[in-house]
């Protein structure tokens, strides 16, 4: 699979811009703030139908527009699918595939799969759990339609029974019937995202701790120990007990939404113990692991994003990635860089076509 088209209108600082992409290898280089991570997040906005960096779609939008069209080509399987992906202000988004719209966005997610590698990812060790789960929800739904049908739905019930809380404490009333309707389908998706997350782990670790060690030169053992209360028997219980602390607090204080995931090093906190480096090298496992899966999952290569981590990132671990990428790990990938000569010396030795685009400030 490889993108092998992309136009922007009015797409963050893309007036108007057209590019034709390489199979392989494409390096997009310019000056800091001409435009190289925003290009690279439309390749991952035609892909997931929002942006790698940040929640809301008009944001997007350039600043001096009312809409944004991002139009691509996918070649896979030796067929061609158009997506058109567009946004008028105060409008809902429409996503089409080859002129049509899907019925629901989230049967786009998944078709063509990607994985970004950016800066800022030591945040999912250094933050909170949101971006944790974030990360794993993110892999997961691209792997599996049914575990995102269950998370969006538990989205919904979860935000109408956060609503229900905050009008029973505006009103100081409870109706427990009423309370009932949203507690029952809540636990039903969360036991089932319980589940799903659990057995994800298991099968995700393996490739995780097989990177890591290929990364650190098996230095030390790393794990990922999945946190939620939903496994405990009295859950349930426990949850409808809770009821008048939410409505105090005027939200649902128990559920999958307060999972975590447990970053180790040496059978120890990531996140107090580990170095820089330590830290860096786990969120790249991280990022080659859920390459693994979705290469497994869907029978072909994501589109790979690298997004300037090779100012980031020391000698050998670089050193590690581009062998990768020489023994052709990889399908199609997209690598930004504000120096182009470096990307050049970097990549000369790999046996793969590359191509450049040079991109400047509007």
């Amino acid at each position: 699979m490889h993108l092998e088209k992309l136009s922007l209108t009015n797409f963050k600082n893309y007036e108007d811009a057209q590019f034709t992409f390489g199979r392989q290898v494409n390096v997009i280089v310019g000056s800091n703030g001409s435009g190289k991570t925003n290009l690279l997040d439309a390749v991952y906005f035609l892909s997931l139908s929002k942006s790698a960096f940040h929640n809301q779609d008009a944001l997007s939008v350039n600043h001096q527009a009312d809409f944004f069209i991002i139009d691509g080509v996918f070649s896979k399987e030796n067929r061609n699918t158009q997506i058109t992906i567009s946004l008028q202000r105060g409008q809902r988004k429409m996503l089409l595939a080859d002129k049509k719209p899907y019925e629901r966005v989230s049967e786009h997610i998944g078709r063509f799969p990607v994985v970004l590698m950016a800066p800022n990812d030591t945040d999912l060790v250094r933050e909170h759990s949101e971006d944790r789960r974030h990360f794993f929800d993110g892999v997961l739904s691209q792997l599996d339609t049914d575990y995102l049908r269950d998370y969006l739905m538990y989205q919904q019930v979860l935000k109408q029974r956060n609503s229900l809380l905050k009008l029973f404490a505006e009103r100081n009333y409870l109706d427990e019937e009423l309370l009932e309707t949203y507690n029952e389908p809540l636990l039903q998706l969360a036991q089932r995202i319980y589940e799903r997350r659990k057995r994800f782990v298991i099968e995700f670790l393996p490739s995780f701790r097989k990177h890591y060690a290929y990364l650190s030169e098996e230095r030390e053992t790393v794990d990922i120990i999945y946190e939620s209360e939903v496994g405990n028997e009295e859950f349930a219980k426990d949850f409808r007990r809770n009821r008048n602390r939410d409505i105090v607090l005027q939200r649902t204080t128990k559920g999958v939404h307060k999972d975590d995931y447990v970053f180790e090093i040496g059978g120890v906190a990531l996140k107090k113990f580990g170095s820089q480096g330590q830290q860096k090298t786990f969120v790249i496992a991280l990022k080659l692991a859920q390459f693994d899966q979705l290469q497994a999952e869907k029978n072909t290569k994501p589109l790979l994003l690298l997004d300037d981590i090779f100012d980031k990132l020391d000698d050998r671990r670089i050193g590690k990635l581009i062998q990768r990428m020489d023994e052709g790990v990889f399908g199609q990938l997209f690598i930004t860089d504000a120096r182009p000569e470096r990307t050049t010396q970097l990549l000369e030795a790999v046996k793969a076509d590359v191509k450049f685009f040079h991109v400047e400030q509007a």
